[in-house]
């Protein structure tokens, strides 16, 4: 599914990744720990596509990501990747529902299939009376949810997680760490999952230890 091949980041001259390896298999849940300034998030974004790296390849589903042209690679990652970020970057002027179509609509999606589906990941995760709320009426654990639909809408073969439960208290955190799990029973999704959480950690199939830009298998 995924595949990093002698990856090279550095910003100035600062190399924040150094030769990085790593494959993961389709429906493989991964975490990646390490100290802070480890590379951990970098990695991520350049798996994500959010940041290019100086050097190496990067294969996702078989596509050689890494010589796509800035449109191509949008079109990509709205369509193969999703993302759950730490601060669930909920737009706070529309509703959960609205939040949630956001990646449909722009991946060309009628505004009615995207509100059907919408409201169909909504219910699954148990949010359905909840749609027409803004995220300011909601609670942190619900934000979340909320996040982890709109990343699942384009139905990505990846997902890419990032201290999804940093700001949730221990109950809420650990009812997104199962979730995570159902979601890959579910739909077979691929899981990378950077955290500080060490029972999240030890949840996942393989557990990734990032220490000065170098990756280690634990």
């Amino acid at each position: 599914m995924i595949q990093v091949k002698n990856i090279n980041k550095s910003y100035g001259s600062l190399q924040v990744l150094r030769d990085i390896n790593l494959s993961v298999k389709k429906g493989e849940v991964v975490s990646i720990v390490g100290a802070s300034g480890a590379g951990k998030t970098t990695l991520l974004q350049i798996i994500g596509t959010l940041d290019r790296a100086d050097s190496g390849e990067l294969f996702i589903n078989g596509q050689d990501v890494s010589k796509l042209k800035d449109r191509k690679l949008s079109q990509f990652r709205n369509e193969n990747i999703g993302f759950v970020f730490q601060f669930h970057n909920l737009l706070p002027e529309f509703t959960a529902l609205e939040n949630v179509c956001m990646p449909a609509l722009i991946k060309g999606k009628s505004m009615d299939e995207a509100k059907k589906e919408a409201m169909q990941l909504l219910e699954f995760l148990n949010l359905g009376e909840r749609a027409q709320h803004k995220p300011s009426e909601l609670s942190g654990g619900e934000q979340q949810r909320v996040a982890v639909a709109r990343a699942l809408i384009n139905k990505p073969a990846v997902i890419l997680a990032d201290e999804p439960s940093g700001n949730l208290d221990s109950q809420h955190a650990k009812e997104l760490h199962n979730l995570f799990f159902q979601l890959r029973e579910q739909y077979d999704q691929t899981f990378i999952i950077v955290t500080h959480n060490e029972e999240l950690a030890a949840m996942a199939d393989r557990k990734i230890t990032m220490k000065d830009g170098k990756n280690i298998e634990a």
